[in-house]
């Protein structure tokens, strides 16, 4: 098969992913009341592992990322576990052992975790960048795929890795293609541990914040549950590198992130509030008042989102600024940057084709009925 037949038939491939695996979830909410938002089990992976030691370091210190990573992710299981014993955990490794990365998101999947935390260290060749970042799912328009080319690199250490990742090949582009399409269903769930994680190390520890990326990681796209890929610190920065490998900064960061699995926790499992206030006096609700004249019920628009950041940007920089009408909606700490008002799905679709083509192949249509984000398929029907 030639390269071209070979792109086409990966490209059908990912139309069927998105159908097989988005489809079913356009109507996925994740504020909505259920068993589906308990959670009950994390899954927590230790990066790299026996004859994969991670990145080296300063090369100061005998122990390299994986060694940090195991520690890391063994206290932060105690400590989750300690805190709710209600709570599940599962260590993918509990050993300096190799762990393909196939293997990882199947013991996730199998164990059907409700969330999936995997634990790295950063490195650079600029020795001086310092500071923690936390990875979901998705393409990055920044350009910075170095992360994702390291981590995924891991897979060409595997025997037989062209039939076990179905010609996945991380130095490829074209093998990313359907990588993005796994996620999507999961996606406001990882971003919002994500971003709790960063509070945390930033808040909590005096970390640098690097904020919440995308990067297209084969260990987040496969597991059916949110999802993050957590960067420590640069451990090519030697004064982090110190940090990172004493017991005080091991214990701070997994505080963080155990404390940050508990906010997760909480938002998730508080249920949706009541349709309308509570009365609290005998009287009606604030939101089925006596009137004469019932109110205008909430607008429904269509939009294109663009991306989510943990830190806001102005909209007349790149890569925005080659985009008319983005504008930004503010949600908690995270800011979502969309483009246009649609008052059909059909307006935003064509629209879309041109935000695809200024550099954001990854944008998506989103809907909204008032400040409320809602289905596609809800939001269709109503401006039917």
């Amino acid at each position: 098969m030639n390269t071209k037949s070979k792109s086409t038939a990966l490209q059908r491939l990912s139309w069927f992913l998105i159908a097989v695996f988005a489809l079913p979830y356009l109507g996925f909410r994740p504020e909505s009341i259920g068993d589906a938002d308990r959670v009950q089990k994390v899954i927590i992976d230790a990066g790299h592992g026996g004859k994969d030691p991670g990145n080296l370091g300063t090369r100061r210190y005998r122990s390299t990322e994986k060694d940090v990573a195991l520690a890391v992710a063994q206290q932060t299981a105690a400590k989750i576990k300690a805190m709710y014993p209600d709570v599940e955990v599962v260590l993918t490794r509990n050993s300096d052992r190799f762990l393909e990365l196939y293997e990882r998101t199947a013991i996730a999947n199998r164990e059907k975790g409700d969330l999936f935390i995997s634990i790295h260290c950063d490195a650079a060749d600029n020795k001086s960048a310092y500071g923690s970042s936390t990875y979901v799912m998705g393409k990055n328009h920044d350009d910075e795929n170095q992360v994702a080319l390291r981590e995924n690199s891991v897979i060409l250490m595997e025997d037989n890795y062209q039939d076990k990742y179905e010609g996945f090949d991380p130095r490829k582009p074209e093998s990313y293609i359907a990588l993005t399409l796994y996620q999507y269903a999961f996606q406001n769930q990882s971003i919002e541990f994500a971003q709790t994680v960063q509070n945390a190390f930033k808040n909590d520890v005096g970390r640098r914040d690097r904020g919440v990326r995308q990067q297209p990681l084969y260990v987040t796209s496969r597991c059916s549950m949110p999802s993050v890929l957590i960067e420590l610190g640069f451990t090519t920065n030697s004064e982090e590198e110190d940090f990172l490998n004493g017991a005080e900064g091991q214990d701070a960061m997994s505080t963080a992130i155990a404390r940050s699995f508990g906010a997760y926790k909480v938002r998730r499992e508080r249920g949706l509030p009541p349709a309308g206030p509570a009365p609290t006096d005998g009287s009606a609700p604030e939101s089925a008042p006596e009137t004469p004249a019932a109110p205008a019920p909430p607008k429904v628009e269509f939009s294109i989102q663009l991306s989510v950041s943990g830190l806001k940007k102005p909209t007349t920089e790149p890569p925005f600024s080659q985009v008319e009408e983005v504008w930004i909606k503010s949600e908690g700490r995270l800011y979502r940057y969309l483009q246009g008002h649609y008052a059909t799905l059909e307006e935003a679709k064509k629209a879309l084709l041109g935000v695809q083509g200024k550099g954001f192949a990854d944008a998506f249509i989103v809907a909204y009925r008032g400040v409320d984000r809602i289905p596609l398929s809800e939001a269709e029907s109503l401006t039917q």
